[in-house]
């Protein structure tokens, strides 16, 4: 089975909490705080593998979490940091987020990264909160949550060449006759309902990748039968050999309504460099009316090249005059930006709803700070506090109509108001 577009879930892990902690050893029973650092959680990272060539081990394993960093320790301990969990993914991957449709990365060249969602910091020890005011501070931070997102992967296959073709014109068993590939190969159209690749080994030192794409019908440009599916994959192609089927009624206007659908779906595709073949030469009627089509084809400037994949005339040929145009192409690096993701609505913002209960704030950034707060420590409930007065919470909530002793809830935590 071979899987070109899934679905996953992936997780950040959550820095690891800071801890409060006094120094004590002999003659020194006030020490001072040392309490440590939490470790960094785990990263997300997708890498390209340039071995792989499908999504098929995710169509088992579709949830990916990194391991949270550990917490502080006494005598100003940090935490160990959590290792970053790499997700191997074949070149030509595509990533989106699932729920908004934005494209997060494009994974081209081997062992390229993308980081799609950052672990936590860790929290803060009380070493860091000492003032000259307050020199035994009883305050420390929880770690930082990590990340979750649901992320679209989606392949395009790199190949060297493209067979591109009507169903049934010959592509799957040309791929056979001159590559490792094993295609399933029938007479009957459709009979390639996904890409194949296969490396062509021209000699010792000479190699190149060639895609069988699964034949294109009238109107795959605009998504009819498998069309958006099947032409993703030759849009980073440099060339195509174009198969043509002998035994057609009407092998022009074949070769006509391909280039068609090509430049409707990516005007790039249209103007790649072609070889056009007419294949099954072994057979008596078209090898009769070959010398007509090849004049037909020379009046419009495009060289008819004879082959049969069943007895393999010209294949060789084929394959060769197929990378010496590749040589003459100028090669053209990939540069990609990968950035890492980033919502990009205002982390300070957060809304207000009234309830039975009481009173509901919910907002990226006051959901991480109570996170991140001890609420059985005092100093840590004071920061908490002062931080939501920063923010305007305190007063987009006398403004709502809070009253005295009310309930309020930021994610899992309920507070009172008190004025």
């Amino acid at each position: 089975m071979f899987i070109d577009s899934v679905v996953i879930s992936v997780a950040s892990g959550k820095g690891g909490d800071g801890i409060v902690h006094m120094h004590r050893e002999k003659y020194r029973p006030k020490g001072g705080p040392d309490g440590g650092d939490g470790g960094r959680g785990g990263d997300v990272i997708l890498k390209v593998n340039p071995t792989l060539n499908t999504l098929n081990r995710f169509h088992y394993n579709q949830k990916f979490a990194a391991q949270a960093g550990k917490n502080g320790g006494p005598s100003n301990r940090s935490g160990k940091s959590a290792d970053d969990l790499i997700i191997e993914v074949p070149p030509g991957t595509i990533v989106y987020n699932d729920e908004t449709a934005e494209l997060i990365g494009d994974l081209v060249n081997p062992d390229q990264t993308l980081i799609v969602v950052k672990g936590g910091r860790g929290g803060r020890g009380n070493q860091h909160f000492a003032t000259s005011r307050n020199q035994m501070p009883l305050t420390a931070e929880r770690g930082e949550p990590g990340e979750e997102l649901t992320i679209r992967l989606e392949l395009k296959l790199i190949a060297d060449v493209g067979l591109v073709g009507l169903p049934n014109a010959g592509k799957s068993s040309i791929l056979a006759a001159t590559t490792n590939a094993t295609p399933k190969i029938a007479a009957y159209p459709f009979t390639t309902l996904e890409p194949n690749l296969g490396v062509v080994q021209l000699d010792l030192d000479t190699t190149m990748v060639m895609a069988d794409i699964p034949g294109l019908i009238e109107g795959a440009s605009e998504g009819i039968g498998l069309g958006f599916e099947f032409l993703r994959h030759i849009q980073r192609t440099r060339i195509l050999i174009h198969v043509l089927d002998g035994l057609s009624g009407d092998v022009y206007s074949d070769y006509q309504d391909i280039n068609a659908e090509l430049d409707m779906f990516d005007e790039r595709l249209g103007n790649l460099p072609q070889i056009v073949v007419l294949n099954k030469m072994d057979l008596p009627d078209v090898e009769a009316k070959y010398e007509e089509l090849k004049a037909r084809f020379s009046a419009e400037g495009v060289e008819l090249m004879p082959i049969s994949a069943v007895t393999h005339l010209n294949l060789r040929e084929l394959m060769w005059k197929a990378w010496h145009r590749l040589q003459e192409l100028p090669t053209e690096p990939v540069e990609v930006e990968l950035p890492v993701y980033r919502s990009e609505e205002d982390p300070n913002a957060f809304e207000i709803e009234q309830v039975e209960d009481g009173w509901v704030v919910t907002g990226k950034r006051i959901e991480r700070a109570a996170a991140m707060t001890y609420f059985d420590q005092p100093g840590s409930v004071r920061r908490f506090q002062k931080f939501m007065a920063g923010i305007g919470v305190d007063k987009a909530l006398r403004k709502a109509g809070i009253k005295e002793g009310e309930s309020v809830f930021v994610a899992d935590w309920e507070l009172t108001w008190q004025d």
